[in-house]
């Protein structure tokens, strides 16, 4: 005999303390919803399979050292900080030191 897993024992508990309208209801609404998973994930991959075919250029995940999403916001994409406080000091600045290992 298998056991169920906690989250199995979860549901089942929860579900029976509810009448058996509103059982069938969510058991009906959860085989819908992992139906229609597979329906749209068979859709893509039709439409995935399609797209390379004929040649159409395919959205695909980025590849490895293909950039980050913020490389592709174009105007979107958030302006560069200001500079710190430090460096608007100009001639008030401090100079530099020997030794100290900064450039």
């Amino acid at each position: 005999m298998t056991l169920a897993s906690w989250k199995t024992q979860i549901f089942e508990a929860t579900l029976g303390f509810l009448p058996d309208w509103v059982q069938i209801t969510v058991l009906s609404l959860v085989v819908l919803a992992v139906v229609t998973s597979w329906v749209v994930k068979l859709k893509r991959r039709i439409a995935h399979r399609r797209a390379v075919r004929s040649g159409r250029p395919v959205h695909a995940a980025a590849e490895h050292g293909q950039g980050r999403g913020a490389d592709h916001l174009g105007p979107y994409a958030p302006r560069p900080q200001q500079p710190s406080g430090a460096d608007f000091l100009g001639a008030y600045a401090p100079g530099q030191r020997q030794g100290d290992g900064t450039a």
